[in-house]
């Protein structure tokens, strides 16, 4: 957060701004921070936030990573939203983070708490999530981490925000995702790649029962002549995509490996892919299967 009240008082602190669609877990996330040791702040008017980190930055108990949740139900949030998201652009201690989740997760979480919408007004629920969608578009756009809840329960959201916000111990962190493309594309990612070019497990009778993770599906996917080659380029890929982060201040990336339904050429390739990421120094390798069991 810029602003010459506050650039020598608040230098060494973090700063998470949090925002999202009304349902998608603000509340959850903001109580997942709090355990990794984020003093999160809530609700507060945008009018007072400069004054707010002004005189927290003048106190000697100061919190050395402090979150702040800013949504549509923000006093000034339509006033103050731009200036306050291009001053964190330019801070490099300061993070956006923006909790999305689909339309449908969204309907029904809003059906069985029995709530309308924040912004819902005269007009039936999904005009409320379409209107603040439009909203929420220019700070989700400008977002380092965006985190899609609508598959998630609470631990494994706790184990999305846990790499780019809980361990400080690595200079980058990077999660290898497979997925199913029948599921839907993760829209949380940074890289996609799509595995669906290799021969497919599942009309292998044998192999159909078993996933990526077990060695004869894994196998039988690196056994494909063009595999080997295709991970050296994705691995240059990536380094590079992770050099440039690096230089913009960015320390965290999301891999998807998409295949039809999630269970084995992805999951193969994502467990491949992981292990050669694995022994590049200070960067924290996560991997994740979404898709994995729901066949």
């Amino acid at each position: 957060m810029r602003g010459d009240a506050m650039v020598d008082s608040t230098e060494a602190r973090e700063l998470l701004l949090i925002s999202g669609m009304s349902g998608a877990g603000k509340g959850t996330a903001s109580k997942v921070l709090e355990e990794f040791g984020w003093y999160v702040v809530d609700n507060l008017p945008l009018s007072f936030l400069d004054e707010f980190l002004t005189g927290l930055g003048n106190t000697e108990d100061q919190p050395d990573r402090l979150a702040v949740v800013v949504d549509t139900r923000s006093i000034g949030f339509d006033t103050h939203i731009d200036d306050l998201v291009a001053r964190v652009d330019g801070d490099p201690n300061a993070r956006i983070l923006f909790l999305d989740a689909s339309d449908e997760a969204l309907v029904s979480r809003f059906n069985n708490v029995r709530r309308s919408h924040p912004l819902q007004s005269g007009g039936g629920l999904i005009d409320g999530i379409e209107r603040e969608r439009r909203i929420l578009e220019g700070i989700r756009g400008r977002a380092d981490v965006v985190v899609d809840t609508s598959a998630l329960n609470v631990h494994d959201l706790r184990h999305r925000l846990e790499t780019p916000f809980g361990d400080l111990g690595f200079d980058f962190h990077l999660t290898v995702e497979s997925f199913g493309f029948k599921y839907g594309v993760p829209v949380d990612v940074d890289m996609l790649l799509d595995m669906r070019f290799l021969p497919n497990p599942h009309w292998v009778p044998e192999l159909q029962p078993h996933n990526g993770r077990e060695k004869p599906v894994r196998d039988y996917v690196m056994a494909d002549d063009s595999i080997e080659e295709y991970l050296r380029s994705a691995e240059t890929m990536i380094r590079l995509a992770m050099h440039g982060y690096r230089r913009e201040g960015k320390r965290y990336m999301t891999i998807a490996v998409g295949c039809t339904g999630g269970k084995h050429r992805s999951v193969a390739i994502t467990e491949a892919l992981a292990g050669r990421l694995s022994g590049l120094g200070s960067v924290d390798v996560h991997i994740r299967h979404r898709d994995l069991g729901r066949e």
